[in-house]
């Protein structure tokens, strides 16, 4: 199939699928006789895994290695689980500094609520933010 219509298939632009190829995601198309790419049809599965992977948050070189264990004759499970739980641990690490961060902001602004814009000094810029 040509790139066109797996773009079409898969819902991604045909820049992303040379990108993809070019950074070792996709193997190379074979090519037709006048240079076009001629995709197989289980090109499209792996640009569905591709989009489920980056759902959930995976990097563009993590997906690679997934699928690199995959054509190695691997079953990548584990690795994925790896990844998922490193992320996961992430995501929580960042929910809690986002939480703590709210908290500040929600002081700041009740401090900054009560200041008066008259009274703040040309050399803070803004006396509700303390340098």
């Amino acid at each position: 199939m040509k790139i066109g219509e797996l773009s079409e298939l898969a819902g991604i632009s045909t820049k992303t699928i040379r990108y993809y190829e070019q950074i070792g995601i996709l193997p190379a198309a074979q090519r037709q006789q006048n240079g076009y790419r001629d995709y197989s049809s289980d090109i499209l599965d792996t640009l569905r895994f591709i989009h489920s992977a980056q759902a959930i948050g995976l990097t563009l070189g993590e997906i690679r290695e997934i699928i690199a264990l995959r054509n190695n004759g691997n079953a990548p499970c584990t690795y994925v689980l790896d990844l998922i739980k490193r992320h996961r641990d992430d995501i929580s690490e960042r929910i809690l500094e986002l939480t703590l961060l709210q908290e500040e902001l929600k002081t700041l602004y009740e401090e900054g609520s009560r200041l008066d814009p008259t009274e703040c000094p040309p050399s803070a810029i803004c006396h509700v933010i303390k340098s």
